[in-house]
């Protein structure tokens, strides 16, 4: 059967699954025991099983964003924002009460965890309102979110007034309570995470049709060979 998917993309999205659960196998049988990260203590192969699955969430992020922008070449503008927003806030609810019950088992959600599907959700929805503007203008917002969030590290916020929640839910990061039995941690912080999706969604015109073409044409002075490095 005749796929409309990309194979390089579907290819990646495997690998990086691959790693996950890697990762997450790693983490289950070493439970308890000391840092994987710990240079003190740990083994050559087991730092590598846990600082290769640093690319996982970036990468899924990513091609979040470049979904979106192929998901765009069929659809309307006003069908992309109903996909992202809605899709954004369909993760958003998995996180908070399917996937919290999952790791704690507990139906009260006295501790809910914010973690990386909260993290694309959030993005989706943000993503959604900013379609409307030019690609150019997403690309310089990506670049300045990437590069320049370490920039708000000094920047600390406590207690748990709306300014602080939503500070540490954009940047900061932590646990926050709420009321006496309840506990709030954003393991995510989003402006990161924003800028990265709309990284990827301005890599999605790199699978544009016509795209070789237009390689062609703006770098004619190059060989066919030299050329066909652009197109990998």
């Amino acid at each position: 059967m005749k796929s409309n998917s990309i194979e390089s993309l579907d290819i990646l999205r495997g690998i990086v699954m691959i790693l996950m659960a890697l990762d997450h196998t790693r983490d289950y049988f070493h439970l308890g025991l000391p840092d994987p990260t710990n240079l003190e203590t740990t083994s050559p192969v087991l730092f590598a099983t846990r600082f290769i699955t640093h690319y996982c969430a970036p990468i899924f992020v990513f091609l979040a964003g470049s979904s979106a922008y192929l998901y765009a070449s069929k659809k309307t503008k006003k069908d992309l924002f109903k996909f992202l927003f809605t899709r954004g806030v369909w993760l958003i609810f998995l996180e908070i009460f399917l996937n919290n019950f999952l790791w704690w088992f507990d139906i009260t959600l006295g501790f809910t965890q914010l973690q990386v599907i909260w993290a694309i959700g959030c993005s989706m929805v943000v993503l959604s309102f900013l379609i409307y503007v030019p690609k150019k203008v997403i690309l310089l917002i990506a670049i300045i979110l990437i590069a320049g969030h370490n920039l708000l590290d000094g920047v600390l916020m406590n207690g748990n007034n709306f300014i602080s929640i939503l500070w540490k839910a954009m940047h900061q990061g932590g646990i926050i309570p709420l009321g006496e039995s309840r506990l709030i941690s954003f393991s995510y912080p989003l402006i990161t995470w924003i800028g990265i999706i709309f990284l990827g969604y301005c890599f999605g015109t790199v699978y544009e049709k016509g795209f070789d073409i237009l390689i062609k044409k703006n770098y004619s002075f190059i060989s066919e060979k030299e050329q066909s490095y652009f197109l990998l």
